[in-house]
């Protein structure tokens, strides 16, 4: 039987997840084909090859070094943009032997359904929505008919895992999920998923920055009058702001002291939307090619949009930009966007990385869906922000019209609203915890925006929900 909206209501208030934010209510999970499912797991696989990749990439150029195996190729351009406006400290923290081959233990790509499959549009390693996907999953699967996508609390228990795993030397390490103020919509998530994590005998606490203090090159936190000593941080935080954390210097040198690992990595180029535009960059098609395997640079290659960065660097005479066309005309330099007709704005610009508004799509322009001012505006702002940060160019592809039931209104009387099928878009985003050396998927939340909204994120009138498989006998919408 499908969830009663006071059933939902009542779950939802006594546990709030997200801090001051409301969304549409559904009676029913989103629906997976298992061949869907099965699609998600090769997905995760794939996301995971490439950041590997991403960090061979991003090493050999930064120091000189080839990049094939059998002919030359250097390409010292493609570090030059990932440390962009980067803190010189950082950048090196990046560098450091010591975290070579330290990778992000959370894995979550932005989904966009369209009529010819899912297009991947981000890949984020420091992604909201753990604790509310957990949640969802626990209300939703208990409808019998729900065979919920990461049941069986899959989602706490790999997080968990995927973290403890940093510190194989601890039977049971202490995991401070570390909220910053920036951060702050996210922390009564993060509390949640502390709280369930004690229930199972975990030493798992949600903190703040400055809770956080050292003591002989470690770092602890103080319970009820006693310190204690953190083994593994999971930071929740952007790395943009490092600079407002006074605790800051403190990981960093705990971390090099060997007392501390910090998941996901301090390390920048692994957050930045521009390795999407890399991938299709044509003087690193041979890399790609030797750096992943066949199918998962196949399968890459179909889900990623044609994507560039906006750099403003002036060309010589004669010379084209790899870019999109304008008039029938390749581009000479990247103002030229500007005279772009509506129809050739299915673009969307946004910033790359390492900015208070890359995240949460503040930064999104989609040509297309917005007036020709808005349009000039986007692309000026990021010309003039190439300096320290870059954005990126991406193809817009529309995500299908589907249907789902949600509910209406609450009447004035206050009676149970009314269900309704409703048309909709849908973005699928699934969470993927790195275990044993290999992603594993363990939940999918799905936004499912209404019909006018061509940019779909976690606003108010869109629904969040877990998903399901549905059974083969089973009609679809």
């Amino acid at each position: 039987m499908p969830l009663a909206h006071a059933q939902i209501r009542a779950a939802l208030a006594a546990q709030p997840l997200f801090e001051d934010k409301t969304w549409q209510l559904s009676p029913e999970a989103w629906p997976l084909t298992p061949e869907q499912v099965a699609q998600l797991e090769v997905i995760g696989a794939a996301c995971f090859e490439f950041q590997q990749a991403l960090e061979a990439l991003y090493l050999r150029s930064a120091t000189g070094k080839n990049l094939l195996r059998n002919k030359p190729l250097l390409a010292p351009w493609v570090a030059d943009y990932l440390d962009r406006g980067k803190p010189a400290a950082l950048v090196a923290h990046a560098r450091e032997p010591k975290n070579r081959g330290a990778l992000p233990p959370v894995l979550r790509p932005d989904l966009l359904l369209t009529d010819e499959g899912f297009v991947l549009t981000e890949l984020d390693s420091v992604p909201g929505g753990i604790g509310l996907t957990a949640f969802l999953n626990r209300l939703y699967a208990g409808d019998p008919a729900a065979a919920v996508v990461g049941a069986d609390d899959a989602m706490i228990r790999n997080f968990h895992a995927a973290l403890a795993a940093l510190r194989p030397q601890e039977r049971n390490p202490l995991i401070a999920l570390v909220v910053s103020d920036e951060a702050a919509t996210y922390r009564p998530e993060m509390q949640w998923l502390a709280q369930q994590l004690q229930l199972q005998g975990k030493r798992v606490f949600c903190l703040r920055p400055e809770d956080v203090f050292p003591l002989e090159n470690a770092l602890f936190f103080d319970v009820e009058g006693n310190p204690e000593k953190i083994d593994v941080v999971y930071r929740f935080f952007e790395l943009f702001d490092l600079g407002n954390l006074r605790t800051a210097k403190f990981f960093f040198e705990a971390w090099a002291a060997g007392e501390v690992a910090i998941a996901p990595p301090m390390r920048p180029f692994q957050e930045e939307k521009l390795a999407l535009a890399l991938f299709h960059h044509h003087l690193l098609q041979d890399y790609w090619s030797e750096a992943l395997g066949g199918k998962a640079l196949k399968l890459l290659r179909t889900l990623i949009p044609p994507s560039w960065i906006i750099d403003p660097a002036p060309l010589p005479p004669g010379a084209v930009l790899d870019g999109p066309r304008v008039g029938q005309r390749l581009l000479h330099d990247w103002r030229e966007l500007i005279g772009a007709s509506q129809k050739e704005r299915d673009l969307i610009i946004k910033i790359s990385g390492y900015h208070e508004t890359a995240w949460g799509a503040r930064s999104v322009v989609l040509g297309s869906d917005c007036s020709r001012e808005e349009w000039q505006e986007g692309v000026e702002r990021a010309v003039a922000l190439a300096p320290a940060n870059l954005h990126v160019l991406q193809a817009y592809r529309k995500p299908r019209r589907l249907q789902h039931p949600v509910f209406g209104p609450v009447p004035a009387d206050g009676a149970a609203p009314a269900v309704a099928e409703a048309g909709g878009r849908l973005r699928l985003c699934p969470y993927y915890f790195v275990i044993g050396g290999r992603p594993v998927l363990s939940g999918a939340l799905a936004t499912f925006c209404p019909p006018d909204k061509k940019i779909i994120h976690g606003m108010q009138d869109a629904a969040l929900l877990p998903c399901r498989v549905f059974a083969l006998n089973e009609p679809r919408a």
